[in-house]
């Protein structure tokens, strides 16, 4: 399932949140979620789990209360889901979820960085079949919680495996189960949880050091983009 890659994707994300690049795409994801269903958390599952995410980011509360005023203003963009299929060098393979308010400007952005970075844009649906959509829950390991415990009792909310690393714990279960598996970390008074939905490689493949480093220039510079959200490939 590309644990390599999300260890090292996990550190690149606290160096955004350092940076502040990671803000404004939780902003985004804050706005979207506010004005689909509503600017009260409590009543809008999607614009909870929003802002729970932003604050595992330790994006600040200002920022947050923003990211939701901004769905309700005059102005406020339309924003729109997509997603973009592509081929990087040596073969890797990486899908591209964007939010965007202007969809000719995002695959005109995406189309152009794939082509300058060795790899190329296939046509969407191509890979459907080497990756599955999977609900993804992370929260920081500690040792006031009963792993065994936590484990049995997601098992009856879609848990399919979880990953135990030394410092964070990693849920995994089907995307529809995304909500049951949220909600019951919550119920069980898990704090700083992080839930997303992820697409995982069902057939993970090895690279080499300098093959990696040649395929995140490719992540690297896609990531940048401002309409990107996730990045997702096939790295072991």
């Amino acid at each position: 399932m590309g644990r390599a890659f999300e260890a090292r994707r996990a550190g690149k994300e606290k160096r955004w949140g350092e940076m502040s690049r990671l803000f404004p795409k939780l902003g985004k994801v804050i706005t979207m979620a506010a004005k689909a269903g509503g600017s009260d958390p409590e009543s809008n599952t999607a614009l909870k789990t929003a802002v729970n995410n932003a604050k595992a980011q330790n994006m600040p509360k200002d920022n947050i209360e923003k990211a939701i005023k901004r769905a309700t203003a005059a102005d406020a963009a339309n924003y729109d889901e997509v997603s973009y299929e592509g081929k990087g060098p040596h073969g890797a393979l990486l899908w591209v979820e964007c939010a965007t308010d202007n969809a000719t400007r995002t695959v005109a952005n995406v189309k152009s960085i794939f082509n300058k970075n060795g790899g190329q844009v296939v046509n969407n649906g191509s890979l459907d079949f080497m990756f599955d959509r999977k609900a993804v829950i992370e929260f920081a390991k500690s040792d006031d919680l009963d792993l065994e415990d936590i484990e049995l009792n997601l098992i009856d909310h879609g848990l399919e495996e979880m990953d135990v690393q030394d410092d964070r714990v990693l849920i995994y279960g089907d995307f529809t189960s995304f909500g049951d598996l949220t909600k019951a970390c919550e119920d069980m008074g898990i704090e700083g949880v992080k839930a997303t939905l992820q697409r995982i490689s069902n057939n993970p493949q090895e690279f080499t050091e300098a093959q990696i480093e040649e395929i995140e220039v490719l992540i690297d510079k896609l990531e940048e983009d401002d309409d990107v959200q996730s990045v997702f490939t096939n790295i072991a």
